[in-house]
């Protein structure tokens, strides 16, 4: 493709025109940005993600296109309103465009949006005392990226760095990223067979909630001389479909990886800050990691920022002799600190956690009845907090079940390692009057559903 500066210029001109715009286009020009969308996502973003949308595409209305948000509604360009039952995969556990976030984000961008580097930048470091003061433990010291899976590649660096060994125990259907690193530990085959040789260490894949694999796992791995560095697995499993391990899982394995020598490691990417009716989802087991990883409502659904937070002995060899031992250099930056800060604020003044329980209380028991009510449709309701799974007989049906909501505009989506899961993981700011619309017109989408079958 040759170069075009001049109409780059006027295309991103007319783009800046349209963010800098209050409210809604015109419908004519509505549609032609949502024409437009499509094109570009086909053209020169990937063309298989508008075929994918499931919940939108079998709908008959794939060209939604999202343009605001407030709580736990968001509309598309056309004005239409959507119940969000999705919640940016985790990420908007305060709603969308909340307003303390937004309002602490923008004070900041107009001070300074990035750090020289080279100098102290204080959000770098007051965010980091603020996740000392919250996590569990003696958790102190925190590296920041953007991203969840940057969170777990760090993670699994600092593992190996300060244990020396190179191993790692995870879950089947386990998910923490897609990075080479994080993806070495994914626990499904669609996202690791075709990239072919990943991390060169030995990774063993056991069932999740299996203590005694753990537990075995690690002394097979004694025995034959292989240093395990780090056992990692998510307090509740999201991408398998919201699924909680027995009471005794985090216990048992915590004791485990002390005997062995082993580090534990709690991805709380999609489970921390309140998600699951705790404030971390390892609360549920009173377990206190080695290391804990979070991100996405870190940054209060406005900024991407995630955490990395362990002990002070585990952080030694990443600030001696060498502090530059895992940098970026945009990871942690002021824009993003000040989301993280102004989101822990506002989770803590609001004990979103509470909250988080007595509604997904409330949800899982309506669901429950549902589930009940209509056998032929569903396997079962799992999950703790807002971070539920609706499990169906098939992917078909849960494909659906989404569609016939999306129809009656509520958003929720499936999960990237359980198929015939369909996920409901609202804001944890949904009211009453919501839930029970969604349940309202889920009750509509199934009885339409077992007609047909």
């Amino acid at each position: 493709m040759a170069y075009d500066y001049e109409d780059a210029l006027d295309y991103s001109s007319r783009w800046i025109d349209l963010i800098h715009s209050d409210g809604f286009p015109a419908v004519e020009e509505a549609h032609k940005i949502i024409d437009e969308s499509k094109l570009n996502f086909a053209e020169y973003y990937n063309r298989n993600w508008l075929e994918y949308r499931k919940s939108v595409t079998e709908a008959g209305d794939w060209a939604a296109v999202e343009w605001s948000g407030s709580g736990a509604v968001f509309k598309d360009i056309l004005g239409r309103e959507y119940l969000d039952f999705l919640g940016g995969y985790g990420m908007m556990d305060l709603g969308w465009s909340h307003p303390d976030v937004v309002r602490t984000v923008r004070a900041q961008l107009e001070r300074s949006p990035m750090p020289s580097q080279e100098l102290l930048d204080p959000l770098r470091g007051v965010l980091a005392k603020l996740l000392a003061s919250i996590t569990p433990g003696d958790l102190k010291y925190s590296w920041f990226g953007a991203s969840g899976t940057e969170a777990n590649e760090a993670a699994m660096k600092i593992a190996k760095l300060y244990t020396g060994k190179t191993a790692f125990i995870v879950a089947v259907k386990a998910f923490h990223g897609k990075t080479m690193g994080s993806l070495s530990l994914i626990g499904k085959s669609d996202f690791r067979a075709q990239v072919g040789p990943m991390y060169a260490g030995p990774v063993y894949h056991v069932p999740f909630g299996d203590a005694e694999a753990v537990e075995r796992q690690l002394e097979i791995c004694e025995k034959v001389g292989i240093g395990v560095a780090g056992v990692v697995f998510e307090p509740i499993q999201g991408e398998a479909g919201a699924i909680v391990p027995p009471d005794d899982f985090w216990t048992r394995i915590r004791a485990a990886t002390k005997k062995h020598g082993a580090l534990l490691i709690a991805d709380e990417v999609q489970t921390g800050l309140g998600r699951t009716g705790k404030l971390w989802g390892v609360d549920h087991w009173d377990a206190t990691p080695d290391i804990l990883t979070v991100a996405k409502s870190l940054g209060g659904g406005v900024m991407p920022i995630s955490a990395v937070t362990t002990t002070e002995e585990i952080f030694h060899p990443m600030m001696y002799p060498n502090p530059f031992m895992h940098t970026t250099t945009t990871g942690g930056g002021a824009l993003a600190c000040s989301a993280a800060i102004s989101a822990i604020h506002v989770t803590l003044r609001e004990k979103l956690w509470e909250q988080a329980a007595e509604k997904g209380s409330y949800l899982i028991s309506q669901l429950e009845k549902f589930a009940a009510q209509y056998p032929q449709i569903y396997e079962k309701i799992t999950g703790k907090g807002l971070l539920i799974g609706m499990h169906f007989k098939t992917p078909e049906i849960g494909y659906k079940v989404a569609s016939s909501l999306f129809k009656r505009n509520v958003l929720v989506a499936g999960t990237l390692t359980s198929s015939q899961t369909i996920r409901v993981e609202p804001p944890l700011v949904v009211t009453q009057e919501q839930m029970d619309a969604l349940l309202d017109r889920l009750d509509e989408s199934l009885k339409e559903i077992s007609r047909t079958m």
